[in-house]
């Protein structure tokens, strides 16, 4: 039997801001070279205003709600059998540390495969500064659900 249908949950907005430190460290632990991430002298004469946000970094910001699994927990999920699919990322601006972004997200999708094994949930994530789009974000979540049988 499927589970009943995730589609339409969502999260609050939730507003994190962008730090330099915390900037530094991920261009470090990503093995980035370029100097404008780590080096606020290097992003201004690049014409940044401020170190940019590396581009796979919106993730690491978006888990930091208070609680970034309440969604599937509210979708009845045992966190255990949860994969991560996919990730993907469109931009529509730059952001820099100092900004201040907001992230909303919903379910977009929710489908099974495998006889039912196998659930996939999409979810997409808009992420703003104020009113101005800075990202859109998708993530699909595998859920493996062992009491289904192929």
């Amino acid at each position: 039997m499927a589970a009943p249908s995730a589609i339409g949950l969502s999260t609050p907005p939730s507003t994190v801001d962008v730090e330099r430190g915390r900037l530094r460290l991920f261009a470090k632990a990503i093995g980035e070279t370029d100097p404008v991430y780590t080096d606020l002298d290097a992003a201004l004469k690049a014409g940044h205003r401020d170190l940019p946000v590396p581009p796979t970094f919106l993730f690491c910001l978006e888990m930091d709600r208070p609680d970034p699994f309440a969604f599937l927990t509210e979708a009845g999920i045992d966190l255990a059998h949860v994969l991560h699919g996919e990730q993907s990322f469109t931009y529509h601006a730059l952001c820099h540390a100092g900004d201040s972004l907001t992230f909303e997200s919903r379910i977009t999708d929710d489908y099974e495969r495998k006889g039912g094994t196998l659930r996939f949930l999409v979810r997409e994530t808009r992420v703003t500064r104020g009113r101005e789009p800075i990202a859109d974000l998708g993530n699909v979540i595998v859920v493996r659900q062992p009491e289904a049988r192929a």
